[in-house]
């Protein structure tokens, strides 16, 4: 699966983003807590240079503790200033600003031993789309600044944003890279929705998530359709003892296998099922 995406707005994007790179003092990316490599655009890694990072994990409720924990200690040891939440809480500003400040400590040492007084920490906010992004942004601002939506590449333009006692904020659109050869993270990126349902078959998607939770959570996962299946079954016989259980059914009495597949992707896109996360840090 080599998927090919580059809309003319995330081109314009990238040109933006490198062009107001240097207004500003520590660029801030959002992460999806349960896909912290895949959802990184590693193109950014090229745009942002040297700059600061305040990497934010969101989504961290639908997420493995412990393998946030993980992530947490990994991107500490690049030299990074990573914070796990849920960017719906009215209150994260209190832990993204202390780390803001953190990173950009000798940068504004520097300022002042040049003379130049104090102002507001400028940040970037960069991320691939459907991370939460804007929903991080808008509780930062403590008001609805930003269009949020379940539809990647909702955030088109870039805008100041005041956040807190000591930040501005400019927010970028999402930006997904041209090309990725690695099916496996396509099907991660679109079991959490990081991605249209229309750019990738949906029943590999699915087949991944089943596999993904028969060989990490098996018990919760048979327990949640009612079912008594394994990692060894064929694939058709959990279709369909999913679809029997969730009466899933076509005309002739015969399973509905795209229905089957919609309902694992929705179940496990939206925890229904538990909180996972798809990379380990030490992969």
């Amino acid at each position: 699966m080599s998927i090919n995406w580059f809309p003319g707005h995330m081109a314009k994007a990238r040109r933006e983003v490198e062009e107001n790179l240097k207004k500003v003092d520590v660029v801030i990316e959002i992460l999806d807590a349960r896909i912290p490599h895949s959802s990184h655009n590693p193109m950014l890694d090229e745009i942002t240079q040297h700059k600061p990072r305040v990497v934010v994990l969101n989504k961290v409720d639908m997420a493995d503790k412990k393998e946030t924990d993980a992530w947490m200690a990994k991107f500490r040891s690049e030299g990074k200033y990573p914070v796990a939440l849920d960017g719906r809480n009215n209150q994260i500003i209190k832990k993204i600003e202390p780390l803001a400040i953190r990173a950009t400590a000798e940068i504004f040492e520097r300022m002042e031993k040049k003379g130049i007084g104090r102002r507001a920490i400028r940040a970037m906010i960069i991320g691939i789309p459907n991370v939460g992004k804007s929903t991080v942004i808008n509780n930062v601002a403590k008001k609805k600044v930003a269009k949020t939506g379940n539809t990647p590449g909702v955030t088109k333009q870039q805008q100041w944003i005041k956040a807190g006692e000591q930040m501005e904020l400019l927010d970028t659109p999402g930006i997904l890279w041209p090309k990725f050869e690695d099916e496996i993270t396509g099907r991660k990126l679109s079991l959490t929705g990081a991605i249209k349902d229309a750019v990738v078959p949906l029943d590999e998607v699915a087949i991944y998530g089943i596999e993904f939770l028969l060989a990490h959570d098996p018990d919760r996962f048979n327990t949640f359709y009612n079912i008594n299946v394994s990692a060894s079954d064929e694939i058709v016989d959990i279709f369909d003892a999913i679809g029997k259980s969730r009466g899933l059914k076509a005309g002739g009495n015969e399973i509905n296998y795209e229905a089957v597949t919609n309902r694992v992707i929705y179940d496990i896109r939206n925890g229904k099922i538990g909180s996972y996360t798809f990379d380990e840090a030490d992969a």
